[in-house]
């Protein structure tokens, strides 16, 4: 499959709407061409997935959606397969009406769905009831239907949404189709890629149709999809001063460890030097663990303020706690308005006392920080990812990073970028302190705070699934991606 020029491109579900009303009305090409052309897409793809497949089973909404899987039954009819096809109305509207009888005329015969009869036996069930316009939970006979196929075990393949999924949020508010396959039509819809998506929609195609690039002129998109990148070699006169200094602040009693992951990741990132301000109880540990981190005692403010005009980024933070110690060093370090990544300790304390940032920063919360800082719930925040990240940059004044599946990175002017890879090995603890130390290692090596998040998210990322592919997922440790981050960022063709 020929990858589209658009497939980085994410759009909300009315952009979509849009871009389909124009491919209609301005380049005249007829709802039901359209139609055809999506049939032939998917059908082409169940071919290419299941080649070996004879029977198929498809199951038909009122709608669009179900216009596209009348018309895959009647392509699967002519190319001798058997077709069970399943409807949840008794008729069909608009263009699907006629893509029903286009079925019919095929030989075909349209069954109203029943629980009763049950799950028919096929290779492959086609999911075609609802596309992007469902926003709610289905009505509890639909959810029925979806439970039912979920758990029979058979290949699914879901055209353009699996039903269920909120295309615009990638939220489902009820039962969801979880495809083996989805082909989605025309534009990647943005809540196809985050939150729970990630298990509904199984591997991602985009066909856009076939229609001219003329469609996509002066369309705005909604968001984008990361592509893997690394850094440009480094000039062979470089020296320790040429990459920059990130200074790491975290670490109270009993928390040493994550601030030993924030600046070893630096240091695996790239970053000339990376010091370390903690309490005077790690020093121990963190210099016999590695000696490459210059690690200090601090008690307080006064100790803090030599090793911060020294430094060009600060990473403030990872186990740096909210008591007396932390909140002091954390008022310090914001008070110097450096460029700087803040994460975790550091989060908590700007819920508390909240600033907005005229320095490059980048915020990095999982959701629950995220409804902390945006005084919200998780339930809110993971309603909506693309308002709630966009919400937090605004709020803050700083590029933020939303992280979880799919994790989103927003800048103050409402731009989205979206990570597409990660794994579920990568829900432990210290992976977040690697994140911070990551991004703040590319700020000091130049780059803006944009750059800086999106690079960062995605090496970080993309580093999971590499220690995930040597040995699986379960029982990932955090100080498992320090190898492949290293070969990532060195990498001349990502």
């Amino acid at each position: 499959m020929t990858p589209s020029p658009h497939s980085h491109e994410l759009y909300s579900v009315d952009q979509v709407r849009a871009l389909d009303r124009r491919a209609i009305e301005a380049l005249a090409i007829p709802g039901i061409e359209l139609m055809r052309r999506a049939a032939a897409a998917a059908f082409a793809s169940l071919q290419r997935h299941w080649p070996r497949a004879r029977r198929i089973a498809v199951y038909c909404g009122p709608g669009n959606n179900g216009g596209d899987g009348f018309l895959l039954g009647a392509l699967a009819l002519q190319a001798g397969y058997q077709v069970m096809l399943f409807a949840l109305a008794d008729e069909s509207r608009g263009d699907a009406a006629t893509a029903r009888s286009h079925f019919e005329e095929a030989g075909g015969q349209v069954q109203r769905w029943s629980a009763v009869t049950g799950l028919p036996v096929a290779d492959v069930h086609v999911d075609a009831l609802y596309g992007t316009g469902l926003t709610r939970a289905p009505e509890p006979a639909v959810a029925d239907l979806l439970w039912r196929l979920n758990a029979g075990g058979e290949p699914i393949l879901a055209l353009d949404v699996p039903s269920g999924l909120n295309a615009d949020t990638g939220r489902c508010p009820g039962e969801a189709i979880s495809a083996d396959v989805t082909v989605s039509f025309i534009a990647h819809k943005r809540g196809l890629h985050t939150g729970q998506a990630a298990d509904h929609v199984g591997v991602l195609e985009l066909d856009t149709l076939a229609l001219p690039e003329e469609l996509w002129d002066g369309c705005a998109t909604d968001a984008r999809v990361l592509q893997a990148a690394t850094l440009p070699p480094r000039p062979r006169h470089a020296h320790k001063g040429s990459n920059g200094h990130v200074l790491a602040i975290g670490g109270d009693l009993g928390t040493a460890g994550a601030i030993r992951l924030c600046g070893e990741a630096a240091l695996r990132a790239g970053a000339g030097l990376v010091s370390v301000a903690t309490r005077e109880a790690n020093l121990t540990a963190l210099n016999s663990a590695r000696p490459e981190l210059m690690a200090h005692g601090v008690d307080g403010p006064q100790s803090l303020q030599p090793l911060l005009q020294r430094a060009d980024v600060l990473a403030l933070g990872p186990g740096l706690g909210q008591g007396a110690w932390g909140h002091a060093l954390w008022l310090t370090a914001l008070d110097m308005a450096m460029p700087m990544v803040l994460d975790a300790d550091g989060l908590n304390l700007l819920v508390r006392e909240p600033r907005t940032f005229e320095s490059a920063t980048v915020i990095t919360p999982h959701p629950g920080e995220a409804a902390r800082l945006l005084e919200s719930s998780i339930a809110q925040i993971e309603a909506d990812r693309y308002a709630a990240v966009r919400a937090l940059a605004r709020k803050y004044n700083a590029v933020a990073v939303l992280k979880g599946a799919g994790s989103l990175v927003a800048d103050p002017h409402g731009r989205v970028s979206v990570c597409p890879w990660g794994n579920p090995g990568m829900a432990t603890g210290g992976m977040g302190d690697l994140l911070t130390g990551i991004v703040a290692a590319l700020l000091a090596q130049g780059c803006e705070a944009w750059e800086a998040a999106c690079l960062g998210v995605g090496l970080h990322a993309r580093a999971g699934d590499a220690a995930a592919a040597d040995g699986g997922e379960r029982g990932l440790l955090a100080s498992d991606l320090l190898a492949p981050l290293r070969w990532l960022l060195n990498e001349r063709n990502a």
